[in-house]
């Protein structure tokens, strides 16, 4: 089978693997763990690997709340120590198994995987740095490897055709809705007044919004 036309594209887990020397079975074997989930201890990998990426998202969810924050700091960052290094080893085995490592250190979920760590790195040695906190969130993505995110690419190719057939029906929908909001809103601005804080058809018309896609928040009643 011919390699992949696209040099950014990592070699699909179905297809043979090709290195420069063929002494490297190893690195073969490694492959089929790391990016395969045929083989039992594919599977393995796959679900310790999800496991941990929970575990993280959990763990900088938990620390952005202060008063937990402020009784387990240790904790935390002995744990963010361990994720951090897990998920080092992780990449480096995954640099190691592939035929060209720099192909996948320059595709997106070699990118993905690498800004995952990097971000630890910073804010373990610059603790003040807890505004990377939401950028090392950006390693739930590895899930969807787990999910193959190619099956799901076909499906929302399938749906985004479906909605451009539909286009002209969903901007039927939404020019109704427009109009009902405006009616609405020019109503009660005309009834209850700037006395009941519909000062202006603007103001109304926020409350028309609020009242026909939510509960309404009772900042403001007729």
């Amino acid at each position: 089978m011919k390699e992949s036309e696209n040099e950014n594209e990592v070699p699909e887990k179905s297809e043979p693997i090709r290195y420069p020397s063929q002494r490297a079975d190893w690195r073969k074997r490694l492959y089929i763990v790391i990016f395969g989930s045929d083989t039992p201890a594919g599977k393995l990998f796959d679900i310790i690997l999800l496991w941990l990426i929970v575990l993280s998202i959990l763990c900088v969810t938990l620390e952005s709340i202060p008063s937990i924050y402020q009784e387990y700091r240790a904790w935390f960052r002995y744990a963010e120590w361990c994720f951090t290094v897990l998920f080092l080893l992780e990449y480096i085995l995954r640099l190691i198994s592939v035929p060209r490592p720099s192909v996948y250190a320059k595709s997106f979920l070699g990118l993905i995987d690498l800004f995952s760590i990097i971000p630890s790195f910073v804010s373990l040695y610059y603790p003040g740095a807890q505004s990377l906190l939401v950028i090392r969130a950006i390693r739930l993505l590895r899930v969807f490897r787990i999910l193959k995110l190619s099956h799901f690419l076909n499906e929302g190719k399938i749906l985004m055709a479906a909605l451009h057939a539909s286009r002209h029906k969903i901007m039927v929908f939404l020019g109704g809705v427009l109009s009902l909001i405006l009616i609405i809103g020019a109503l009660m601005h005309l009834v209850e007044g700037p006395e009941n804080g519909f000062t202006s058809i603007p103001v109304s018309i926020y409350w028309a919004v609020v009242t026909l896609t939510t509960v309404g928040y009772g900042d403001i009643t007729p």
